[in-house]
């Protein structure tokens, strides 16, 4: 009896490493399709021919991953899955900047000045709001913003896995909703007007038509997200303890008490005088990044696509410079203002102190890459088996045939999408797929197609937290685990997926009691845009 009781606890503490995870994750994916196919799992729906403003019928089937052509393709495009794999190259050019400027200290400086004295809560809520509002271009508070709240939460003595948690739960479950427009807009608007003008041939969707409503969820969701970070996931995950390199001995060093103190005054002014200038070089830099989407201006423009005709569209469009410079432009601002810092403070002496600086931070990097490389595997394979698109397909027909309508046929759409975003991430693709049956039924029944979008918006964002589907899941648990001081125990995907539960819970009645209160009360959601046609 002991024996067994003995085999079951170590059973309960075993904990997969997340790379494990992934590799059982992607066999699953290739055994599941070769069943499915045989069972001839596929479904066809409607899209919508944006130009002809007409039903276009597409019949998805489920790619045969267990069979010749399946295996050719998955060791055929391994590399290729590995290099396109978005969160790869953003991860990489973001952590460049971190890097430096953690290895010269910069970072430290700039957290001790600035957050050492601020209040714990408050500083959940600045890190959860500005997470949430980061969508606003592309996924760059994931490659950026979680690595900083780390490095945050770990010099308020706090444990860096909250800020990791915060950081990234802020981004996932507020991906829909920002202070201002975004690449979003452009992703979901031409599907959002398209579907409306099978109702009404002149309706019009506009950039701004989610505005109000976006900055007052932003303002709630950060606020709610606070406390459920401060008064559920922070107690649970514990307080962070160091691992001892020094044990106390009878022995005592002889130290100079006048020789340390004069180190010290030396350290201090340089440290001063380095973030002096490295403050001073980092607001010019700034100065420039503005300059550089401000039209019309000599030399000025350098990120807009001018070949859109608005300004809005030329800084937030779908070949935007803008977007997709941004992470690399807040890499080079923490790389120039980590160097600058490190040769002022003369913590750099020569360009050999520079590399030698950053070995340490760079075996982060490492770690990272094989995670990212299985993972990668794991969303190119799920990806080619087509599987999340025909669950999708047979789900929005399963919309199309309700007989119900108005807010009740609203609410009925979130669950059934919220189910359809854990296998098809990305706002884009689902909205493709859902706009063309959810939009007419709902402005029948009064609700405006703008209302309809946001609604939407929020329901992507309800679960991309809790699915390892999403492809900046990994950067999470990645940071995770690169924070747990237990060995013996690493952070499995599941591990990292439950710590999230409450999140999401919570999160998703919030969302929805805004969407239910916003249409009840009838509040313009933009300017001219009320949640009624």
């Amino acid at each position: 009896m002991f024996k067994k009781n003995k085999f079951k606890t170590k059973l309960k503490r075993k904990s997969l490493e997340p790379v494990t995870g992934y590799i059982l994750l992607t066999l699953l994916v290739v055994i599941l399709s070769g069943i499915l196919s045989l069972f001839n799992f596929k479904t066809t729906y409607n899209v919508l021919d944006s130009v002809k403003i007409e039903l276009v019928s597409i019949t998805a089937d489920t790619f045969n991953l267990f069979s010749f052509d399946g295996l050719k393709y998955i060791v055929s495009n391994a590399s290729k899955n590995f290099i396109v794999f978005a969160p790869l190259s953003m991860y990489l050019v973001g952590m460049i900047g971190v890097v430096v400027a953690s290895a010269s200290g910069f970072i430290d400086v700039l957290f001790k000045r600035m957050f050492e004295k601020m209040n714990s809560k408050f500083l959940t809520f600045l890190v959860v709001f500005v997470a949430t509002i980061s969508s606003l271009i592309n996924e760059v508070g994931f490659v950026i913003l979680i690595p900083i709240a780390a490095f945050i939460y770990k010099a308020k003595k706090r444990n860096p896995m909250i800020g990791v948690v915060a950081a990234f739960a802020g981004c996932a479950f507020g991906y829909g909703t920002s202070i201002f427009i975004g690449s979003i807009e452009t992703q979901m608007i031409p599907y959002t007007e398209a579907a409306a003008r099978l109702v009404d041939k002149t309706y019009h969707v506009s950039l701004l038509s989610n505005l109000y409503i976006m900055i007052a969820s932003s303002i709630i969701l950060s606020i709610v997200g606070t406390l459920i970070i401060e008064k559920i996931i922070a107690p649970s995950l514990g307080k962070y303890r160091i691992k001892k390199e020094l044990e106390l001995t009878d022995n005592l060093e002889i130290i100079d008490d006048e020789e340390l103190e004069q180190n010290m005054i030396t350290t201090d002014y340089n440290e001063k005088k380095g973030f002096k200038v490295a403050s001073i070089i980092a607001l010019i830099f700034v100065l420039f990044f503005i300059y550089s989407v401000i039209p019309g201006l000599p030399g000025s423009g350098l990120l807009l696509d001018y070949g859109e005709k608005t300004y809005l569209k030329q800084i937030f469009g779908e070949n935007s410079y803008f977007q997709d410079g941004f992470t690399y432009m807040i890499s080079l601002l923490f790389a120039i203002s980590g160097l600058v810092f490190g040769f002022v403070s003369k913590k750099f002496k020569n360009e050999r102190d520079v590399i030698k600086a950053c070995h340490e931070p760079l075996s982060e990097v490492g770690k990272m890459l094989l995670l990212l490389f299985v993972a990668s595997q794991f969303a190119g394979v799920f990806r080619k088996s087509n599987i999340g698109t025909v669950i999708a397909g047979i789900l929005a027909n399963i919309l199309s045939n309700f007989s119900f309508s108005g807010i009740f046929y609203l609410l009925i759409a979130i669950v059934i999408m919220m189910i359809s975003d854990y296998f098809l991430t990305g706002v884009q693709a689902k909205w493709a797929i859902f706009a063309p049956c959810i939009i007419p039924i709902l402005m029948k029944s009064n609700m405006s197609a703008q209302f309809i979008q946001f609604a939407m918006r929020g329901v992507d964002s309800m679960t991309n937290g809790i699915t390892p589907l999403y492809a900046y899941f990994v950067i999470y648990i990645g940071y995770l685990n690169i924070y747990n001081i237990r060995d013996d125990k690493p952070i499995s995907i599941g591990d990292g997926i439950k710590i999230l539960m409450p999140y999401f819970a919570i999160i998703s009645i919030t969302w929805i009691l805004i969407l239910i209160g916003w249409y009840i009360i009838g509040l313009p959601i933009g300017p001219g845009v009320y949640p009624t046609v």
